[in-house]
């Protein structure tokens, strides 16, 4: 029997990797496509639903609906558009199904498949940081199978073979991004157009940018200790700009268990895919002899304060992640707006956590994905309203 399958996010950069696979091992006639889900891209989603013979496509973007009807005109998929139809499409049964939609519009639809799907393969991380004890919750009461995406939570779910008991240290590995090596004058200057280009991964453009700012890592260890229950002062950054390493555990005896591969994050796609097997993938192999260095550096927190905040969310708990993505959020369409430089984006979001602090600290996510959402708007309006001094 096909396995059913849902991609929500399918024309974004981990989106397009997955149909890629989707097609490589046997497509439609291996996969039922439910449905697949995008914004913008109108012309790549209805190119994509053909492809795949999917039951349904779905835009989020209600102005678009005519554009998509026309795209798809006489193939016989079902067409919507909208926020209640990304609920509605994540709201049925499928074996799989991929939450690929980037930042908190990902959060609802995430939601809806941890309680209908069998397995639930996350790149949205922004559902763990905004609401991972829900999350976490939902997807044991359904029995449904959380799989990361991320790379580095991928990596560390493959070495985490025997639990977290004799765990002592969790090593998230970054890249450092395009301004690893500039002091903060420089990166006062940055601008949109550096900020997107990543050394080592293929990206769209919000990641790239958390990517430069290093916002990216800094959701990454809020959602390491949601995923895996480890203490916060027991994850750490460490930067290897070759991106070969794609993440380390230590266990207390010392010795340390690494996953590596190349930066091709179908490999990350393809583990969720075929998981609990595995498959032959369209990554490139490591030739060890032709790698020169592999290096290996403490990150900066004074150039890269993000990682400081991360902490600081770990610290104060309760709805503190939420108001932390929703105000990097935030900081992120205002520099891409160029209304603030791209360091503000830091103090914009340091100032949002400390003005909402004692009422998102004392409040939790299994209070109801409605709270979150209420705190993540007025994380938002407070981050809108800051200036830079």
């Amino acid at each position: 029997m096909r396995r059913s399958v849902g991609i929500f996010g399918s024309t974004g950069s981990i989106g397009q990797n997955t149909v890629d696979l989707l097609l490589r091992q046997g497509g439609a006639e291996v996969y039922d496509v439910k449905v697949v889900t995008g914004a913008h891209n109108i012309a790549l989603l209805a190119e994509q639903a053909k492809t795949l013979q999917a039951d349904m496509a779905v835009t989020a973007e209600e102005s678009l609906l005519g554009d998509l009807r026309d795209a798809l005109s006489g193939t016989g998929i079902e067409i919507a558009a909208g926020s209640e139809a990304l609920r509605t499409a994540a709201a049925q049964p499928l074996d799989w199904g991929m939450s690929a939609i980037v930042g908190a519009a990902g959060l609802v639809p995430t939601m809806e498949m941890a309680k209908h799907a069998r397995t639930l393969a996350l790149a949205n991380k922004e559902s763990l940081v905004c609401a991972g004890e829900l999350l976490q919750a939902t997807c044991a009461q359904s029995g449904c199978r959380l799989l990361p995406v991320d790379s580095e939570h991928s990596a560390i779910f493959q070495v985490m073979q025997g639990g977290t008991t004799d765990i002592s240290r969790i090593l998230l590995t970054a890249s450092g991004g395009p301004f690893r090596d500039w002091t903060v004058e420089q990166m006062a200057e940055a601008t949109l157009a550096q900020a997107v280009v990543h050394p080592n991964w293929d990206m769209g453009q919000r990641i790239s940018i958390d990517s430069a700012t290093m916002f990216n890592k800094a959701l990454e260890i809020i959602e390491a200790q949601q995923l895996f229950g480890i203490g916060g002062d027991a994850i750490e950054v460490v930067v290897h700009p070759q991106s070969i390493i794609h993440s380390m555990i230590e266990y207390r005896d010392g010795s340390i268990l690494a996953q590596m591969g190349a930066p091709d994050m179908r490999g990350a796609i393809g583990f969720a895919l075929n998981w609990p097997e595995r498959r032959d993938l369209p990554v490139d192999r490591l030739d060890f002899a032709a790698l020169s260095r592999l290096d290996f550096a403490a990150p900066d927190e004074d150039r890269f304060p993000a990682l400081r905040l991360a902490k600081q969310v770990l610290a104060a708990g309760g709805l503190s992640g939420a108001v932390f993505n929703a105000a990097k959020e935030a900081a992120l369409d205002r520099f891409i707006d160029g209304d603030i430089g791209f360091l503000d984006m830091a103090a914009l979001v340091e100032y949002t956590l400390s003005e909402l602090h004692l009422e998102a600290s004392a409040a939790s996510s299994l209070d109801g994905l409605a709270q979150v959402l209420e705190m993540d708007g007025k994380a938002r309006r407070t981050g809108m309203e800051w200036q830079p001094a």
